[in-house]
């Protein structure tokens, strides 16, 4: 072969290379919305991970993440058909979805434990939830309707010396013999900022209440139609969040800030810290079947305890608010320091 047509055929074997990878650089992303139910914050850091460090993108898709807040309604705009997913806040709400005949669906639990807990101050001898009965108790009006029904038929506590809770910590901390809500990832930092001491803290989860919480909820019509989707979504969610949890979660925190600049570098680090401390991500299911996991009998065990509270009734077909098509599958978990 002579060097001129020896060039033509490596011209033509690199033009052929090129044009099979073509498709691939070619190929458009999938467009995806997420709702969030809150303003950005380290609660959500796995999924602003995922967009930050372009896990996202490498399983095909391109998510942007619509941040919540008070004045937000992320879930109806799911239930619209303006957004593709939602974070919503625990089973209780996907169970009251299956009452309302709202056609969506949970298709994963980021958080193993719900992170509600009461706070107490130092002085006050607290040592277990039962404890809690005498004081002075801040709870808000969701917390009424919720887990302090399950506090009611579970260990059975009393309304008498309930108080509004409206997120403000000062009364609390004016009065040593009460107890407040918060979430362990967030209140217990506040209260030590403005009070300048330690709180203790009870996590409810580690007294039974057993609703998971952070779930992805999608409409049944896309669970149905467009199931690679919806896998591929669940999928790099759960790779955002290991990298959250135990990798370098810079990326995340750079986003969270720039959606919320009232965030703060110390906050976001004492969430993570309290988040892996108290397994409220990875501890349970999650540590064999991967960060997300749900199981049939976590969820008939806090229906059933639901029920004996009087918060959902008994005939409600819970099963359907929920599948375990898209979770289970042991995704991320060698990212994961020293697996078990």
């Amino acid at each position: 072969m002579t060097p001129f047509h020896l060039r033509r055929a490596l011209v033509a074997g690199l033009l052929a290379a090129l044009a099979s990878f073509a498709p691939a650089r070619a190929q458009t992303l999938d467009k995806v919305t997420f709702g969030t139910n809150w303003v950005a914050e380290a609660e959500h850091g796995g999924f602003f991970q995922a967009v930050a460090d372009g896990t996202y993108k490498k399983y095909g898709l391109d998510v942007t993440i619509v941040p919540g807040g008070p004045n937000e309604n992320n879930r109806m705009l799911l239930i619209a058909g303006k957004i593709d997913f939602f974070m919503a806040a625990n089973t209780l709400m996907s169970f009251d979805a299956v009452a309302n005949n709202v056609p969506v669906i949970t298709i994963a639990a980021i958080f193993q434990k719900d992170p509600q807990v009461m706070l107490t101050q130092p002085d006050a001898k607290v040592a277990k939830i039962e404890d809690l009965k005498p004081l002075t108790l801040f709870v808000s009006k969701e917390g009424m309707t919720s887990y302090f029904q399950w506090l009611k038929s579970e260990y059975g506590f009393s309304e008498k010396n309930v108080r509004p809770y409206n997120f403000n910590p000062q009364p609390f901390i004016a009065n040593p013999k009460s107890a407040m809500q918060g979430y362990v990832t967030s209140e217990p930092f506040a209260v030590e900022k403005a009070a300048g001491f330690k709180p203790n803290v009870l996590l409810l989860a580690d007294y039974g209440f057993n609703t998971y919480s952070t779930l992805i909820e999608t409409r049944r019509e896309i669970v149905e139609k467009k199931p690679d989707l919806v896998q591929r979504f669940v999928d790099a969610s759960m790779i955002g969040w290991y990298n959250y949890l135990y990798r370098d979660n810079s990326a995340g925190n750079a986003l969270i800030k720039q959606l919320n600049p009232e965030m703060t570098d110390d906050l976001l680090a004492y969430s993570v810290v309290k988040m892996k401390e108290h397994g409220i991500v990875d501890s349970g299911d999650s540590l064999k079947n991967g960060i997300g996991a749900m199981s049939d009998e976590r969820y008939a065990s806090f229906f059933n305890k639901m029920v004996k509270a009087g918060v959902v009734k008994a005939d409600l077909d819970y099963r359907k608010s929920y599948t375990l098509r898209f979770v289970n599958k042991g995704v991320g978990v060698e990212l994961r320091p020293n697996k078990p």
